[in-house]
C-alpha cells in the first residue's frame, strides 16, 4: 500500500478550526482526572505502552493527557502524526509506520524504538472542526480489530463531551457576569439622578412634580436591573437570549433625553436630538438597547467639556438604523483607537466633572449591539476635537444559530 502524506497538513478552515479550540482554553492547562483516564482506558483496550490525549495548535501539538514515558507536552506539528489525523474525520491508522517512506521522514517514527503503530481519533466539535485526537502508539507493528476502534471512537466523544459541557459552562458563567456588569453600571446613573433631585427639592419646592416623577422612574430602572439579576440567579442554567419585540426608537430616544436632563444641567451641557421623520420601527430587544443608549449619553456628558452640546443623530441608512452620539469633548488618539470596546480599557480621556469609570460600559455595549447581528464603532479627528459613537441596528432582527450572549466608560 502506498500512502503519500498530503502537501499540506493544514485544513481548509484552520482559522476556524483553531478559534473554536482557542474557545474551549484548553492549551497549556494541568493535569485534569477525566483525561488522563481516557488516556490509560485507551492504552488497556489497544494493550500499547502509550496513549495520549492531544490538540493541534498552530505550530506545535499540545499533549493534554499522556500515558507512557514520554518526556514532553508538545511536539512540532509537522513532526507529530496527530496533525495527520485531523486532516480525516475518521480513525487514521497506521499499523506499520515503516512500510510508508513519507512517515518516515519524521524523528519520532525515524529513531530508535520509534513509533511503527499509530491510531488516532479525531476530536469532532459539533460544527465539525477536527481539534486533536485519542490516539494510542507503540514501537512494534500492531493490528486492531473494529471493537477497538469503536472505543476509540466512544473516547473521543467523551473527550469532547467534557470540553463542550466546560465550554457551556464558562459560557454560562460569563453571561451571569456581563448581565451582573449591566446593572451595576446602569445603577449608577439612576441613582446620581435621585441624588440631584434630592438636591433641587431642598433648594425649590416648586419643581416637586417633576423631580418626584424624575425619581419614580430611576427607581422603576434600578428595580428593573435588580430582577434582571434575580431572575438570571433562579435561571443560570438557560442561554441567555433576546427578547425582540418592535420598538419606536423615537419614544425611546426622547425619554433617554428626559432622563439626563438633569446630569447635562448640571454641567451646563445641551442635548439635542434629530431623529429621521421617516424613521421606521426596529426590531430588537428594548431592555438591552435601551441599556446601550443610556451607556453612550452617559459617556458624551461625562466626558465632554461644560457649556457644549451634545447631538445624537438617528438615521435609516438602507436596511439599517443608525445612532449618533456626537460631543465637542476630549476625542479619541490612535492609541484610544485600538483600545476601545475592550473591557476595563483605559483611555486617555478623563471625566470632566470627576465623574467614576471603571471601563466596562463600551465591552458590554458592543457585546449587546453585535448580538443584535449590528455594529459599534466609533471616529474621532483627534484630541481636543471631539468625538462620535455609533451604533448600527438592522431593522428586522434575523436570529443566527449560533448566536450566544457574550460580551469609553
Amino acid at each position: 500500500m502506498i500512502y503519500e502524506k498530503p502537501l499540506s497538513i493544514i485544513p481548509i478552515n484552520e482559522a476556524a478550526r483553531l478559534q473554536k479550540l482557542y474557545d474551549y482554553q484548553i492549551l497549556d492547562t494541568h493535569s485534569e482526572d477525566t483525561f488522563d483516564k481516557i488516556a490509560l482506558l485507551a492504552s488497556q483496550v489497544f494493550n500499547t505502552p502509550s496513549a495520549f490525549v492531544t490538540f493541534v495548535d498552530k505550530d506545535r501539538v499540545y499533549l493534554k493527557a499522556i500515558i507512557g514515558n514520554f518526556k514532553t507536552n508538545e511536539v512540532r506539528r509537522e513532526e507529530s502524526m496527530c496533525a495527520l489525523a485531523i486532516l480525516d474525520d475518521k480513525i487514521t491508522v497506521f499499523n506499520d509506520t515503516h512500510k510508508y517512506p513519507d512517515l518516515m521522514k519524521s524523528p519520532w517514527i525515524s529513531q530508535e524504538n520509534g513509533i511503527r503503530f499509530y491510531a488516532g481519533a479525531p476530536l469532532k466539535s459539533p460544527e465539525g472542526y477536527l481539534i486533536g485526537t485519542v490516539c494510542v502508539l507503540d514501537s512494534v507493528p500492531r493490528e486492531t480489530n473494529e471493537n477497538q476502534m469503536e472505543m476509540l471512537r466512544t473516547m473521543a466523544d467523551i473527550v469532547m463531551n467534557k470540553l463542550e459541557s466546560r465550554l457551556r459552562y464558562n459560557n454560562i458563567i460569563k453571561s451571569q457576569n456581563d448581565l451582573m456588569g449591566i446593572a451595576l453600571h446602569e445603577i449608577k446613573n439612576p441613582l446620581a439622578s435621585i441624588s440631584l433631585a434630592n438636591d433641587i427639592l431642598r433648594i425649590d419646592v416648586t419643581k416637586a412634580p417633576k423631580m418626584t416623577d424624575m425619581i419614580k422612574r430611576c427607581v422603576i430602572t434600578i428595580q428593573a436591573k435588580l430582577a434582571d439579576l434575580l431572575k438570571l440567579s433562579e435561571d443560570e442554567d438557560k442561554d441567555q437570549r433576546l427578547s425582540i419585540e418592535e420598538a419606536d426608537l423615537k419614544e425611546m430616544l426622547d425619554r433617554l433625553v428626559t432622563n439626563f436632563e438633569l446630569l447635562a444641567n448640571k454641567k451646563n451641557q445641551i442635548i439635542e436630538l434629530t431623529v429621521e421623520e421617516s424613521l421606521p420601527k426596529i426590531n430588537i430587544d428594548k431592555t438591552k438597547i435601551s441599556d446601550v443608549l443610556h451607556n453612550l449619553l452617559s459617556n458624551a456628558i461625562k466626558y465632554s467639556y461644560s457649556n457644549t452640546t451634545i447631538k445624537i443623530i438617528a438615521k435609516k441608512i438602507d436596511d439599517f438604523v443608525e445612532i449618533e452620539f456626537q460631543d465637542k469633548g476630549q476625542g479619541l488618539n490612535d492609541e484610544d483607537a485600538e483600545k476601545l470596546f475592550k473591557k476595563f480599557a483605559k483611555l486617555s480621556s478623563k471625566p470632566t466633572g470627576r465623574e467614576s469609570s471603571n471601563g466596562l460600559g463600551l465591552s458590554i455595549c458592543k457585546s449587546l449591539v453585535e448580538l443584535h447581528n449590528g455594529q459599534i464603532f466609533a471616529k474621532s479627528p483627534g484630541k481636543e476635537l471631539g468625538s462620535s459613537f455609533f451604533i448600527s441596528l438592522p431593522i428586522i432582527y434575523t436570529m443566527h444559530q449560533d448566536s450566544e450572549y457574550f460580551d469609553r466608560d
